[in-house]
């Protein structure tokens, strides 16, 4: 994404627009050339190096020059950067600063002026600090080369850190992916976010709601799969505390979105150091191009290694992600983690775990499965989500609670009593 000084946009009345760069545009894509052949060349330089060499070429300063940097700035986050030197920077710098006040010290000693900048009758001047003496001594000591301690003094520093490589893409890709960023950098700044999505597959509908999981959004939806889905999204701005990470899960949700063949987001905006009221709006038409993979429908990353336990503790059941979407009349959808099959009789029952949810947003799901839900379901809770617990109470499905990971056996003893003997020994 870009910074704040780096956005290009104009309004129109209440309306932001970003100013998109035109993907087919001769000046830009001869610039984004030029950028990507410092970047070629950059592999083993300093960040300030190759922001040097950006400068020269482009200058440094005026409206064009926030594109290149934006450009620029698009190339660097895709860039790997690390701190070279033998040793550790704050330990070089520590024992030459510590060597150089002891230096200055034994001076004092030597020769002290008790206040006179004049030296006494007889005694020469005191002589100058020796800086080679001070590196000499330190770099004997930690037995290297005294360049090393001059190249890796500060060495942790952002500008003096080294690009080891960077993603390399062409110049059309290079501008598209400046036109996500430039969207996704507006929609930091806002409080509510309204996407209608239609005439999807239902491939794609799943897609979207799983990543609207992935991306820990604060959501409601209405609609159906056959006539579109409507999505309210809580903006980072909404939120009292964490809204910088909030904020880059939303602007992270948008390429899944551009995906979409039919679509459109409207933002609510707080804008500037007064956050004066303004919207946003995309729609398919603008052509904007996601440049990330399409990975398809998947589960959070701290969710495989407890379905990888369950399938090899637990053989009499099979674990699946679900591949389905769970409607809740006209009150939303319901995207469960996991379905759980019985091998032998052929049961299934939804699995959801429930680890990092906003409690509104989980209320509203307790209110909503017990009268709308499967007939079939386990909530896998974590301790850490503080939640009603008597509203847990309510569910006709029974709860699972974790700490770090969920128990494999103990979701299993939960599965089995939705088998039939356990069923008919329960009615007994």
């Amino acid at each position: 994404m870009l910074t704040g000084d780096l956005m290009r946009v104009r309004f129109s009345k209440e309306r932001v627009l970003p100013l998109y760069l035109n993907r087919e545009g001769a000046q830009w894509l001869e610039a984004a050339e030029s950028l990507l052949a410092i970047f070629r060349e950059g592999v083993g330089m300093t960040r300030g190096e190759i922001e040097g060499e950006i400068d020269e070429m482009f200058g440094g300063g005026g409206k064009a020059t926030l594109v290149h940097r934006g450009l620029a700035k698009v190339l660097e986050d895709g860039a790997e950067f690390e701190v070279v030197a033998d040793v550790p920077p704050d330990v070089i710098r520590e024992k030459v600063f510590t060597a150089a006040a002891e230096h200055r010290k034994a001076l004092a000693i030597a020769h002290p002026t008790d206040g006179n900048p004049l030296p006494e009758p007889g005694r020469g001047p005191r002589p100058a600090f020796r800086r080679d003496v001070v590196l000499e001594g330190v770099a004997k000591e930690l037995e290297v080369d005294p360049k090393i301690l001059i190249d890796g003094l500060f060495a942790d520093l952002r500008d003096e850190n080294r690009m080891l490589s960077f993603q390399d893409m062409t110049a059309q890709r290079l501008l598209d992916r400046y036109n996500v960023a430039l969207a996704q950098t507006v929609l930091l700044r806002s409080v509510r976010v309204q996407v209608e999505v239609r005439n999807e597959t239902p491939a794609r509908y799943r897609q979207l709601f799983r990543q609207l999981k992935f991306h820990r959004l604060l959501y409601r939806v209405s609609g159906t799969m056959k006539e579109g889905y409507v999505f309210h999204v809580d903006g980072p701005l909404s939120l009292f505390s964490a809204t910088t990470r909030y904020g880059l899960q939303m602007a992270l949700f948008l390429p899944a979105l551009l995906r979409c063949r039919d679509f459109r987001l409207d933002a609510e905006l707080r804008w500037g150091p007064k956050r004066e009221p303004r919207s946003f709006h995309v729609d398919a038409g603008l052509g904007l191009v996601p440049h990330t993979a399409d990975t398809g429908v998947y589960v959070p990353p701290e969710i495989p290694a407890f379905a990888e336990r369950f399938r090899q503790v637990v053989p009499a059941w099979e674990l699946t992600e679900t591949t389905e979407i769970v409607e809740l009349g006209r009150e939303g959808v319901w995207v469960p983690d996991f379905r759980a099959v019985h091998k032998k009789t052929g049961v299934d029952v939804f699995v959801e775990v429930v680890g990092f949810w906003k409690k509104a947003t989980l209320d509203r799901l307790l209110d909503q499965l017990p009268r709308l839900g499967p007939p079939r379901f386990v909530m896998v809770v974590s301790e850490k989500l503080k939640v009603d617990e008597e509203a847990l109470e309510k569910l006709p499905g029974p709860i699972l609670w974790f700490k770090e990971i969920p128990s494999a056996p103990e979701l299993a003893g939960l599965l089995d009593r939705f088998l039939p003997e356990k069923q008919e020994s329960m009615l007994k």
